[in-house]
C-alpha cells in the first residue's frame, strides 16, 4: 500500500469550486438576479424575484430554452393585449 499522498487525485488548478471564502456555489438559487432587482430588496424569495431569477437563467442558445421565453412573452403579454383591446373597443 502507498502513502495517502499516491492515493490523493490532482485537482486542476482553476477549480471553479474550489474558493476557501463563505460565498455560496455558482448553482445556488439567486445568482441570475440583476444586482438592481437586489438593491430593491428582491430575491429568489419572493414570487417577483422568482420569475427574475428563472427567466435570467434561460439561455438563448437553447432551443427548449427559447420556446420558454417566447411562451412567457405570451402569457405576460396577452393580458396587456386583451386590455387595450377592451379600451379601443369601449370608445
Amino acid at each position: 500500500m502507498g502513502s495517502p499522498d499516491a492515493l490523493r487525485e490532482d485537482w486542476p488548478e482553476n477549480d471553479p469550486e474550489d474558493h476557501d471564502d463563505d460565498t455560496e456555489p455558482s448553482w445556488f438559487p439567486g445568482h441570475a438576479l440583476p444586482e438592481h432587482a437586489r438593491s430593491i430588496g428582491l430575491t429568489h424569495h419572493t414570487q417577483e424575484g422568482a420569475l427574475l431569477e428563472f427567466a435570467g437563467r434561460l439561455d438563448g442558445s437553447r432551443p427548449a430554452h427559447r420556446i420558454m421565453a417566447w411562451f412567457l412573452l405570451v402569457v405576460f403579454g396577452l393580458p396587456v393585449f386583451f386590455a387595450v383591446l377592451r379600451v379601443i373597443l369601449y370608445f
